[in-house]
């Protein structure tokens, strides 16, 4: 543990809270088209319009994914109850946030928005995966596996913020945790080569890849949401 393992551990943590509040605070996910009758008159009305959650439910699902694959490790060797306790929260916030966006809220989630097909990421990641492991056990497969996933499961939400031109300010915090902690996971990384002889190239280019990919956010995200402006592409 250093402390640049430890702030990323807590802004992945804090990625996940704030997704949460996010979803938890949205309005009734009863539709748009549901009725409901009124106090006064008793006719059925049509509720207001709800506020879409601007979150990938794909995105969502290569997330649980990742941390179901990387963390099997839970039920055969133990580390410490800091270590059991964050592969818990994860492995049980990526479900809860799945079955919130199914279920409780799932008239402010829109499919078509979502679109990018998981496919053409899932498909490269098991070649990578069989290319690169260090091992062809099942456990070292699959944290292979988890490893590459991990680098582009943002990539549906990015391209849902692209499709749509703009993200809520709250959204925008959660990708810029989550880039952050991946961005920090790659100065823990430099600092165990430096202190402790220790390189995993496979984790290093993935986390290369992932950070890449937020650049352009990075870029907006500082010049604008920081400023209290709205999160907006440029046209």
């Amino acid at each position: 543990m250093n402390i640049f393992r430890l702030v990323a551990d807590l802004l992945h943590l804090a990625s996940i809270i704030i997704l949460l509040l996010k979803i938890t605070k949205t309005r009734s996910a009863a539709g748009e088209n549901a009725l409901y009758k009124t106090a006064a008159t008793g006719f059925q009305t049509p509720y207001p319009a709800l506020p879409l959650l601007g979150i990938s439910f794909k995105t969502q699902a290569l997330y649980a994914a990742v941390f179901v694959t990387r963390y099997l490790d839970l039920f055969t060797t133990f580390v410490s109850p800091y270590n059991s306790l964050m592969k818990i929260f994860f492995i049980g916030s990526a479900f809860y946030i799945l079955f919130l966006m199914k279920n409780r809220f799932k008239a402010t989630w829109d499919p078509k928005l979502d679109t990018l097909r998981v496919e053409f990421l899932v498909v490269p990641c098991v070649l990578l995966t069989l290319i690169s492991a260090h091992k062809y056990t099942v456990q070292e497969v699959l944290w292979t596996f988890s490893i590459w996933l991990e680098a582009v499961a943002i990539l549906p939400q990015l391209f849902q913020v692209t499709r749509t031109g703009e993200a809520e300010t709250i959204t925008s915090h959660y990708m810029f945790a989550l880039g952050g902690y991946r961005a920090l996971y790659l100065l823990n990384w430099i600092y165990r080569y430096i202190a402790e002889s220790h390189f995993e190239p496979i984790v290093v280019i993935a986390g290369l890849i992932q950070t890449g990919l937020y650049c352009d956010f990075f870029y907006i995200y500082f010049t604008k949401v920081l400023k209290g402006k709205k999160f907006t592409l440029p046209a």
